[in-house]
């Protein structure tokens, strides 16, 4: 076995001819820097730190490309969230009646009360916590239970859930008087 290291490792099939060329590669430029080093009168330890400062260069860029990928990728999955959003609401919306809908049907939308005019029917709905309140746009659209959790689960904002009352507390003392139906707040 004679020849260089490289011919030998091309030989045992180790290595191939593009790992050489860029090992030839890296030896020219290494050489050449020197050589320019030595011309421009610069110590081998001035080398050194400018290759350091270029490396610390490369990965301070690198840190940047992912910090700007992670940002992207976060708005690219907010907007897809609110397609989605926005296709939940349009795909189950519950259309309010234009001629009997003369009841208003208050809620609480942040800190401030809203209203929306509702018929019988589906104030009926909705005080049974069977029907909920997204937000669209700048309106309000009716939306049944499961879609207005599912909506909340990926925006906390755009869904008003209306908590169903199944469940009645033992110690409520006003548990055995019914609240009538006609009453209005």
């Amino acid at each position: 076995m004679s020849g260089s290291l490289q011919d030998q490792l091309l030989n045992m099939g180790l290595a191939n001819k593009k790992q050489a060329q860029e090992a030839k590669a890296h030896k020219r430029k290494k050489a050449k820097k020197t050589k320019n080093a030595k011309k421009a009168g610069e110590l081998p330890e001035d080398v050194l730190a400018k290759e350091q400062k270029a490396a610390a260069a490369r990965e301070e860029q690198i840190k940047r490309d992912k910090e700007l990928n992670l940002k992207r990728q976060a708005e690219k999955e907010k907007r897809a969230a609110e397609a989605e959003i926005k296709q939940l609401i349009e795909s189950n919306t519950v259309e309010i009646p234009e001629k009997d809908s003369d009841i208003a049907y208050n809620f609480v939308h942040g800190t401030q009360i809203k209203k929306i005019y509702v018929n019988k029917e589906l104030q009926t709905r909705l005080v049974k916590g069977l029907l909920s309140i997204a937000i669209y746009g700048d309106s309000y659209r009716l939306v049944p239970v499961d879609i207005a959790e599912r909506i909340h689960k990926r925006d906390p904002d755009m869904a008003i859930c209306i908590e169903q009352k199944n469940d009645i507390d033992p110690d409520d003392p006003y548990a055995d008087y019914q609240v009538p139906d006609d009453l209005m707040w």
